[in-house]
């Protein structure tokens, strides 16, 4: 195609948004509000999905040793403990850190008298993995450790057994829940889309129908249609791209103090906004050019 004949149908495709001025109006609207809501649950499922993440990643494997457990004992179980595949990190807790901690946690009163030298709490290991549905895994590899040795060194595994199962099963079926939402509205949002645009070109059939009478061929007719389509599509996905991030962030700035002081921390528009934006931007486009195509073939056999 001639560039000539390329800017013709640039020119056409643009004085079409002109003159259609209500029909222009409806398409983009309907492109706005749907891509709109289709971008607040996705950010919505963004920040759940975080959420999860961030609940998940607290999960630790609590291993208590038995009282007095000398110095050469411990080192040596940290060591093997960290060597285990599934393991990212170790850290010793001594029983007066451990004291300290649940002085912290529940209060002084109930533990008033307790000191270094009547210490009950037993010297302790956080172990933490690097996937948390291997926790369970990587106890029951702990525990191998413990019986392997023939003093048995450790005294108990701890990792929530129960509730960390049903933990995860409640953050997966989240996450599910969260992905069947966006698709669905995605698909939604994309026939009620290409309808209204459909609706547009339908509106104009009859210019479609001249122009085939008087000898235009179907690549110079669909060409500024599908011109027009992409331009509806690329303007309704600006709009909704820069309403959607800018009440995202003006929402995580309120909400900061908030959320912090429950441990919550919302996906920042550094993280997600050009992602967003690409998929929406791109979305809005191919829909429109999508709508326009369907569209204008019907009349074009004529």
């Amino acid at each position: 195609m001639k560039i000539s004949t390329l800017l013709r149908h640039l020119r056409e495709g643009i004085l079409n948004i002109v003159r259609n001025g209500w029909m222009t109006f409806a398409s983009i609207s309907s492109i706005v509000i749907s891509l709109f809501i289709l971008g607040v649950f996705l950010l919505m499922a963004l920040n759940v999905n975080n959420l999860a993440d961030q609940i998940e990643n607290e999960v630790q494997i609590r291993v208590f040793l038995q009282l007095n457990t000398d110095q050469a004992k411990i080192d040596q179980l940290k060591n093997a403990i960290g060597n285990i595949p599934e393991v990212s990190k170790v850290t010793f807790v001594s029983k007066a850190e451990g004291l300290d901690l649940l002085r912290k946690n529940i209060g002084t009163d109930l533990l008033e008298g307790y000191n270094g030298t009547n210490n009950p709490l037993p010297d302790s290991f956080t172990v933490e993995v690097f996937e948390p549905q291997n926790i369970a895994f990587a106890a029951k590899k702990i525990d191998a450790v413990n019986k392997a040795d023939g003093t048995n060194p450790i005294k108990s595994v701890k990792y929530g057994k129960g509730t960390v199962e049903s933990l995860f099963k409640i953050t997966n079926a989240v996450r599910n829940i969260g992905l069947v939402i966006v698709a669905g509205l995605a698909i939604t949002a994309m026939f009620l889309i290409s309808n209204t645009i459909k609706i547009t070109i339908i509106a104009r059939r009859r210019e479609i129908g001249i122009m085939k009478l008087v000898g235009a061929t179907n690549n110079f007719i669909r060409w500024p249609f599908f011109i027009e389509g992409a331009l509806i599509g690329m303007l309704g996905s600006a709009i909704t791209v820069a309403l959607l991030l800018f009440g995202y962030s003006q929402l995580v700035q309120v909400s900061q103090f908030q959320l912090g002081l429950m441990m919550i921390k919302l996906i920042t528009i550094k993280e997600v906004g050009f992602y967003i934006s690409l998929l929406l931007f791109g979305l809005g486009t191919i829909i429109g050019i999508w709508g326009s195509t369907l569209s204008i073939r019907k009349y074009l056999k004529v």
